[in-house]
């Protein structure tokens, strides 16, 4: 009996310091709270404020479609359940109303709500948290100045135990740790202001590297490429010059690219476009110019040697021949030269060539738009044929166009079609 309770005991104890250390490392750099209210708005900082909210693409989680401005509610999918945004007007039952800007912060910066509970990293604080506290307060007082909208918070719908704070806390044990602004003492402020736009507001590696089996990032691997699974498109490496690296770029071109989605080496497409049109599109000249300077900046992977690319059955290209003939050659040329300003060449593109054929494939049914930006304001557009391609089509045109004016990359099979489709509801 003594062993047993003395077992007992022991577990006891070992659940208990197992705790404390959760405890410990969830509130590592936490200041207590102050009292009151400190920030005094002013129509600058306000106007600061919703320069910021747009790098840092706020209202594209935080706005339904169709829904008041920043009223929450968006579903975002994730391998684990789907979160939904919050709602951060200033009403005061179910936005941020009654916060605090030192509450916000808070959030921002340590991922904590303003009664305390831990937030889920779909909101992107392991970012934010490299955020100044002037950019943060900033950010507040433009939100307090949006019109308030009464729309309720949606609940959650997370799977068991993901959906506890118990799970939460150790995921942050395990992979967050609270930031500050990265700088480089040996790089000019241009480069370091490019830094911190790229990784904190911006948050570029939440999609452009890949996530472990617990959705964890790892800065060894950032910027590396991963697969967006909310959206189920790739983002590409933005450090390797054969996915989407931009150093050997024109500085000017990097610069076109944020701004209007468009430069002489390619577009934005799917999810990028949408940053282009709600987000980059209205950063300053300097702001995009020091991303374009941090970007190029970034150290390089190594390219392996490509791999023998076994040649794709002849049967497979004679009939995405045929289909790109039929339904892709009047805009992108008999040869997939395409055509200068308004329809991309499709000989030579990195982007059809991608080890991973996601995004072409993701392109083909859905169609392929450019944002409309104030240096772009009528892009052209590729439309859609999951209506009238079969899984088959497009996985031979796809197939096709991978390999023929020089292209080489492996071809595409149905089941890639078929699960692009499915992950979309198509």
């Amino acid at each position: 009996m003594k062993r047993i309770l003395w077992t007992l005991s022991s577990v006891l104890a070992a659940l208990g310091i197992a705790a404390a250390v959760l405890i410990t490392l969830n509130l590592r750099g936490e200041d207590p709270l102050p009292a009151a209210e400190t920030l005094q708005s002013t129509p600058v900082l306000v106007q600061r404020g919703e320069y910021l909210a747009r790098v840092g693409n706020c209202m594209a989680c935080h706005t339904t479609q169709g829904g008041a401005p920043f009223a929450g509610g968006r579903g975002i999918e994730t391998p684990f359940g789907v979160v939904h945004s919050s709602n951060l007007t200033p009403d005061r039952v179910q936005g941020i109303g009654s916060w605090t800007s030192a509450e916000f912060w808070r959030a921002m910066h340590h991922g904590r709500s303003k009664d305390g509970r831990l937030l889920y990293p779909a909101f992107p604080y392991p970012n934010y948290t490299q955020v100044t506290r002037e950019d943060s307060d900033a950010i507040f007082a433009y939100l307090q100045s949006v019109p308030a909208a009464p729309d309720a918070n949606r609940a959650h719908a997370l799977r068991f135990p993901y959906n506890t704070q118990a799970a939460l806390a150790v995921w942050r044990a395990l992979f967050f740790a609270p930031g500050t602004p990265p700088t480089e003492p040996t790089q000019t402020a241009e480069y370091n202001r490019g830094a911190y736009l790229v990784n904190g507001l911006g948050h570029c590696t939440a999609c452009h590297t890949p996530r472990n089996a617990l959705g964890a990032t790892s800065d060894a691997k950032a910027f590396t490429g991963g697969l967006i699974p909310v959206q189920n498109w790739y983002a590409p490496a933005l450090n390797a010059a054969h996915e989407a690296g931009v150093k050997e770029w024109r500085t000017d071109d990097v610069v076109a690219l944020l701004k209007t989605g468009v430069a002489p080496q390619g577009s934005v497409l799917g999810p990028m476009a949408e940053v282009v049109f709600r987000s980059t599109q209205y950063l300053s000249d300097a702001d995009a110019r020091a991303m374009a300077v941090y970007l190029q900046g970034l150290p390089q992977q190594d390219r392996k040697a490509p791999a023998t690319v076994a040649a794709p059955p002849a049967s497979a290209m004679a009939r995405g021949g045929k289909v790109y003939e039929q339904q892709c050659a009047q805009c992108h040329g008999d040869r997939g030269q395409g055509e200068p300003g308004a329809f991309p060449a499709l000989a030579g593109n990195r982007a059809i060539t991608l080890a991973d054929p996601t995004n072409l494939v993701r392109v083909v049914l859905q169609g392929g738009y450019l944002p409309a930006t104030a240096g772009n304001p009528r892009p052209h557009g590729m439309p859609p044929f999951q209506q009238t391609l079969s899984d088959e089509e497009v996985a031979a045109v796809t197939t096709f166009v991978r390999n023929s004016w020089g292209n080489q990359a492996p071809g595409v099979g149905t089941i890639e079609v078929y699960r692009a489709r499915e992950r979309r509801g198509m």
